[in-house]
């Protein structure tokens, strides 16, 4: 056990064995952690908490059992991506996911789970239509353009991870359950960087991957393809932005429907394709055309990519409540901030034992500082900077 979880662990950091041993002040050496690794030889308590503290965990949990076990959905047929790098993701997701049910567990016990893994049965492409439409009336998401694909999968209990990767990398999907076999949370996991409508449709393709039951004559990649499209747009919301039959589409119609609909050019042309809004022969002149303008890797009026919110208010919720500490904080996010931390019981025993003047100079001075703060913020808004950012790389 303590072999994989310090594997998982030193993956997790980014940290190659070399790495590891550097961080460890050269105590060790690489061929002994690789024996760690493969439970071949034991540290000793002095390396193990040397070990903990380089890789900032605490030495129990090297040697803790998982508390949920994590499935993931098998990477995309097509995939290139070498079993090393596969593992490195694998170890990434596999933490951060164990952290987030840990977060669960402390601030919301009895939450339920509203995710039908791979029950969504498709025996042809043409299922995965119905499928999502079934998903968007479970979610109560009805036939609007999604604003944010994001906040929809993690108010639905989907945690959004972004990796740093190679272009080889697509994407995976992820199932947390607990000992019984009860699903805990899930995961759509894709490439940090990528604009914002194909971040959108890749996240959409892993959910798809995460609740379709596809039939093993069904070519799986195309019905996870058609579920994201039409998942992000509804064909009864294509017939009526677009229309139900078209013969010809200005460049310009295409680009306000993308900032509209938040999905590209390309797909949008494959989506009306595939609805029979153009015809086949028209589709593939404009991908002659998409061609000729360069826009097949870069289209022009890119979306920004949407950001995770889940594990940000979550953390800081679970801080707020003293469910963890501020390094645990940091730790979970990944970077140093400054935040009123709520006092402990013993602290605001010892603060009222403190005499009346110095008390109210101790309020007083943190007034001073709301106000300030208060001010600062107001000033920066009317220079158009937006809310006041108070976190240090």
């Amino acid at each position: 056990m303590l072999g994989q979880r310090l594997k998982q662990v030193r993956l997790a950091r980014g940290l190659s064995l070399e790495a590891l041993a550097a961080e460890m002040g050269g105590i060790i050496t690489k061929q002994a952690l690789s024996k760690y690794e493969q439970d071949k030889s034991q540290p000793s308590q002095r390396v193990l908490h040397k070990l903990a503290a380089a890789l900032r965990v605490k030495a129990s949990y090297l040697w803790s059992e998982p508390a949920v076990d994590i499935e993931f959905v098998a990477y995309r047929k097509r995939s290139r991506l070498t079993r090393k790098e596969q593992e490195r993701i694998q170890s990434i997701v596999g933490r951060a996911l164990e952290e987030r049910v840990h977060l669960y567990d402390l601030i919301q016990p009895d939450n339920n789970i509203d995710i039908p893994v791979q029950l969504l049965p498709v025996k042809i492409v043409e299922d995965a239509e119905y499928a999502a439409a079934q998903l968007r009336r479970q979610w109560e998401l009805g036939l609007d353009p999604i604003a944010h694909v994001t906040h929809v999968l993690e108010a639905h209990n989907v945690h959004v991870l972004e990796v740093e990767a190679s272009e080889k990398f697509d994407g995976i999907s992820a199932v947390v359950r607990n000992p019984d076999g009860q699903v805990k949370a899930a995961a759509v996991v894709v490439r940090r960087g990528l604009p914002g409508e194909r971040q959108r449709l890749s996240l959409l393709h892993e959910l798809a991957h995460l609740v379709l039951d596809v039939a093993p004559s069904c070519d799986e990649e195309k019905a996870a393809y058609r579920f994201a499209a039409a998942f992000i747009a509804p064909a009864t919301m294509i017939y009526h932005e677009v229309g139900t039959n078209r013969s010809f589409l200005q460049p310009q119609e295409l680009l306000l429907w993308k900032q509209h609909l938040g999905i590209s050019v390309q797909a949008l042309l494959y989506r009306l394709r595939d609805l029979e809004v153009i015809t086949a022969s028209y589709y593939t002149q404009w991908c002659i055309i998409v061609n000729k303008l360069k826009w097949r890797k870069q289209e022009p009026c890119e979306l920004p990519p949407e950001e995770p919110a889940w594990l940000h208010q979550n953390v800081l919720r679970a801080l707020s409540e003293g469910f963890i500490t501020r390094e645990e904080a940091q730790d979970m996010l990944g970077k140093q901030f400054d935040i009123e931390v709520p006092l402990s019981l013993i602290e605001r025993r010892a603060f009222m034992k403190l005499p009346l003047e110095e008390r109210r100079r101790i309020l007083a001075q943190q007034a001073e500082k709301m106000v300030t703060h208060y001010e600062t913020d107001l000033a920066w808004r009317d220079l158009g900077g937006g809310d006041v950012v108070e976190y240090e790389e």
